[in-house]
């Protein structure tokens, strides 16, 4: 009778929406103690935690834990919690590289019993500050500089959540967080609600095949790592919290406290300091793995699509782009090109081989680039080389000692284990082989959550052909029985898996699976597609010596210092459209600055209007691509009269801003910097910008402020404070105070683009392929607040050999500008810093002209100097002025002077060489 109460209590607080898990009745256990802590040989503390009261709530406690604390640089801490007696999984050290914790120790039962309740210290670093309780053992987490308490995992009677709690397939650990605190992260989803984390929203991490129009699911990709943004007394500061962990994990966000409910694996935390968003990007990045460099054509538009069913379409579509003066760099295949869906294959009668390598000479002739897409899936074949060379090395993940037969679009397959060292050895030699065979510019690895198409543990049918070529490739036709009768194919604590606490081996690999050496499934499940992106990325590196490009569908923490990635399959809808921002500016905090969605939607068929503005927004996406369904009509941007209009304008500025994304994707690879940022990233004080998700910033200074619903003609923008100057016009500007919203014009063809002040940013004539735009002489565009008489502004440019391996300078390769601007006491000085020069010398690049934003003209008195010595002859030099125009009305009271566009034209400067040009301002009288 009683447990049917509970029953009955349980499914009452089911029906009113209650989550019982995170309710205050539902606390498991009291916590561990402090029984002993010393310093770590490596200069840290190591501790051992001591269960307080054993139960059985999703299964039996550890009861002794190892906790290990190290300040591990200046601005990262790191807490990690582990079993003492017994290793644990761990994301694997050689997949992620970082110092590992002290080995275990033996414990006997005479060391517990001498044991005793120390007394609680601070453990300060540089930065942050460790402090702990000892019974129950809590922590937390402060920042030196003043106090602010970043992570405290104590657990009060009126809270809704438990102490630590720490069992084989459960792991519990939870924060108390400020009210205004904005939290960014923990993905990957669609968030309805825009980029900030919601309050009780669903944040469930496990790499899940299910499509990017699925709300509030887990989907591709697993990042536990969250933003925390502060505004405490007008003083911003930012810090981060990773917990690295590819278990299963349910997040609860209750807006003041945050709960990890974790099924396996150990609590890793490294806390970043930050305190502004880019130092934590930047410390972030460090630690996981710097971005990939990316080739300067992967910048330019790509075009892509399921469903080109021979070569000729094709040939086609790269000529239609042509004559429709659409830039185009790359062209894509979905699976088409293969012989029966199998990997590093070509249909011979839709792809012949000879055509394809005349096709492909044509292009990269032209400068264009062929990238095609691979899934981790290898089809069960006898008369397949790929399979059987596979078998031949044993590379597969295993259940019950055979391959684990699975299902994707070439039928019945096994999976590689990206584990096996040997299978990465076997990986790069098929990439090897394919690339002879097909001379590809890159690889698109797509299924890799691991998507199945069937469940459970399968067999190939007898009687029948599977599949058989006829209905949808997707639905199973193995035969199949469900795994539960292990707790790794049922756990005892069900994650949101799917949005709908589906099995966590619902069509994907079995969880008691194993890969080599014994790792489960259950465990690495989400660093499969991680692991596959570091074999295929060693793989293409070890190809003529180029710059590898993969983009992946599913990611884990660190994939970015390998891959690209694109949010998988969205839909032609004004939501998702919109949905795409917060998605793009999260990856950016995730350290995968190369991501952008399908243009126009993956299906169905896009309505024309929604394809404009698809397109506007597009353009401006680090990574750029229209790609469509099969069973969606085609739309390439040329097929209507008015996208191709819209594609013109805003890929025209694009491939004009080349050299401006190219050096962002420096300074990614460099420091972290995301290409694409949220405004708070350089409006940090700024508290209107924590929640803006319709907006976004390339770089620090240009803001992109696209139209995102049906049927308007015009955009509410949020300007900070400053001026604005619109890229597409520079006459025209717009000032603002403080921040506030503006209501702009937007016609069908016109994306709102603004340029910050204070800025310097190197423009190109632009083209129709990169390779093209890339040798056309370079625009400085120079932005001062408007009507200054004093100020500076600052901007750099990176060059470099793109398709070489590395991205750095002193390989003699490349080259580094940094630009500056001054304007003080009437003169005006706009000068050079190169180094490394003799690249850009060598390739001819010439500054043609310099435009100035915001001040009162050339009065005269006019020089140029080139390496410190004077130009005497300035005929070809001119000079020409436009006034500036501002659709918002200046404030009151603003100075009433004349400010106007400055353009000097005919320089013929060398980028290789250090420059200096001035002028006297003023209006001529």
């Amino acid at each position: 009778m009683f447990s049917c109460r509970i029953l009955l209590v349980l499914l009452l607080l089911c029906i009113l929406g209650i989550d019982v898990a995170s309710s205050s009745s539902a606390k498991i256990g009291k916590g561990y103690r402090l029984i002993s802590i010393e310093n770590a040989p490596n200069g840290g503390l190591v501790g051992l935690l001591q269960v307080k009261q054993k139960n059985n709530i999703y299964g039996s406690d550890i009861p002794l834990l190892q906790l290990y604390v190290k300040h591990e640089t200046g601005t990262r801490l790191r807490v990690h919690i582990t079993d003492a007696k017994k290793q644990r999984w761990e994301v694997p050290y050689n997949l992620l590289p970082r110092e590992k914790p002290p080995a275990l120790k033996k414990i006997s039962g005479r060391s517990l019993k001498n044991s005793y309740t120390p007394e609680a210290k601070d453990y300060a670093g540089s930065e942050l500050i460790f402090t702990y309780t000892t019974d129950p053992f809590t922590f937390s987490v402060k920042r030196k500089s003043n106090g602010q308490t970043l992570f405290d995992s104590r657990s009060e009677e009126s809270d809704p959540y438990s102490d630590l709690v720490f069992k084989d397939q459960y792991l519990e650990i939870s924060t108390k967080l400020p009210k205004d605190a904005s939290l960014y992260g923990l993905g990957e989803n669609t968030q309805p609600h825009g980029i900030k984390l919601y309050p009780n929203d669903p944040y469930t991490l496990y790499t899940t095949d299910i499509s990017a129009i699925n709300l509030n699911a887990d989907l591709y990709g697993s990042h536990p790592v969250y933003m925390d943004l502060r505004n405490v007394n007008s003083e911003a500061s930012a810090h981060a919290v990773l917990l690295l962990n590819s278990n299963g994990m349910d997040v609860f966000y209750r807006g003041n406290s945050l709960t990890y409910k974790v099924i396996g694996g150990v609590f890793d935390f490294s806390f970043f300091s930050g305190p502004t968003p880019l130092s934590v990007v930047d410390q972030y990045t460090a630690f996981i793995g710097r971005p990939a460099a990316m080739p300067y054509w992967a910048f330019g538009f790509h075009q892509c699509r399921w469903g080109y069913h021979n070569l000729s379409v094709v040939e086609d579509v790269v000529e239609s782009y042509k004559k429709a003066k659409i830039p185009l760099d790359v062209i894509w295949n979905d699976d088409d090109h293969m012989d029966g869906h199998k990997d590093f294959t070509l249909n011979p009668t839709n792809y012949p081989r000879p055509k394809l390598l005349a096709f492909l000479d044509k292009i990269h002739a032209r400068g264009m680039k062929y990238i095609v897409i691979i899934d981790p899936g290898i089809g069960v074949n006898k008369s397949y080389g790929v399979y059987q060379r596979g078998l031949a090395n044993d590379v597969f993940i295993k259940y019950g000692g055979k391959p684990y037969l699975a299902q994707v679009w070439p039928g019945a397959l096994n999976f590689p284990d990206y584990l096996n060292p040997k299978t990465v050895e076997w990986w790069g030699d098929e990439i090897r082989r394919f690339h002879e065979l097909v001379p590809v510019d890159g690889l698109w690895i797509d299924m890799n959550e691991a998507s199945n198409f069937c469940t459970g543990l399968c067999t190939l049918p007898e009687g029948r052909i599977c599949p058989n070529g006829t209905g949808p490739g997707w639905i199973c036709c193995l035969d199949c029985k469900n795994v539960t009768a292990t707790k790794w194919d049922d756990p005892p604590y069900k994650i949101n898996a799917s949005g709908i606490q589906a099995p966590i081996g619902y069509k994907t690999i079995a969880t008691s699976a194993y890969h080599y050496n014994g790792v489960l499934e259950y465990d690495a499940h989400s660093i499969y597609g991680f692991s596959q992106s570091v074999a295929t990325h060693k793989g293409l590196q070890g190809l003529q010596g180029k710059r590898p490009f993969i983009l992946s569908r599913s990611t884990f923490v660190g994939s970015g210092h390998y891959a690209a990635h694109w949010t998988g399959d969205n839909k032609g809808t004004w939501d998702d459209l919109k949905y795409s921002i917060s998605t793009m500016l999260n990856f950016g905090i995730f350290g995968i600055p190369m991501v952008g969605s399908d243009i126009c939607g993956f299906y169905p068929a896009p309505t024309e209007e929604l394809c404009n503005r698809w397109i506007e927004l597009g353009a401006f996406y680090p990574f750029s691509r229209d790609h469509a369904n099969y069973y969606s009509p085609r739309q390439e941007l040329y097929q209507w009269k008015t996208v191709a209009i819209s594609a013109r304008n805003a890929l025209g500025m694009r491939y004009k801003l080349l050299p401006y994304l190219y050096t962002l994707n420096y300074e990614a690879h460099t420091t972290g910097s995301p290409i694409a940022r949220p405004l708070f990233f350089t409006f940090t004080n700024e508290t209107r910008c924590y929640g803006l998700s319709t907006q976004f910033l390339l770089g620090s200074s240009l803001m992109v402020s696209p139209v995102l619903n049906k049927g308007k003609r015009e955009v509410k923008v949020l300007f900070p404070p400053g001026s604005w100057y619109n890229v597409f016009d520079m006459t025209q500007v717009i000032v603002s105070k403080e921040s506030h919203f503006l209501t702009l014009d937007a016609p069908l063809h016109v994306i709102n683009v603004h340029l910050y002040q204070n800025a310097i940013i190197p423009m190109q004539r632009g083209g129709l392929i990169s390779k093209e735009a890339r040798m056309t002489p370079f625009t400085l565009i120079v932005t001062f607040p408007l009507g200054a008489t004093s100020g500076e502004a600052k901007g750099n440019l990176f060059l470099d050999e793109d398709e070489l391996p590395e991205m750095k300078l002193g390989s003699g390769y490349s080259t580094y500008v940094d630009f500056y601007a001054t304007v003080s006491k009437g003169m005006v000085k706009v000068w050079s810093d190169v180094k490394e020069n003799k690249f850009a010398l060598d390739k001819g690049w010439i500054i043609e002209k310099v435009t100035v934003l915001g001040l009162k003209g050339i009065r005269g008195a006019f020089e140029i100097n080139i390496d410190g010595n004077p130009v005497d002859d300035i005929s070809k030099v001119e000079f020409s002025t436009t006034d500036h125009k501002n659709p918002d009305k200046l404030e009151e009271g603003r100075d009433k002077m004349k400010s106007v566009m400055v353009d000097v034209q005919g320089l013929n400067l060398p980028v290789g060489k250090n420059f200096a040009i001035s002028w006297e301002m003023g209006i001529k009288a």
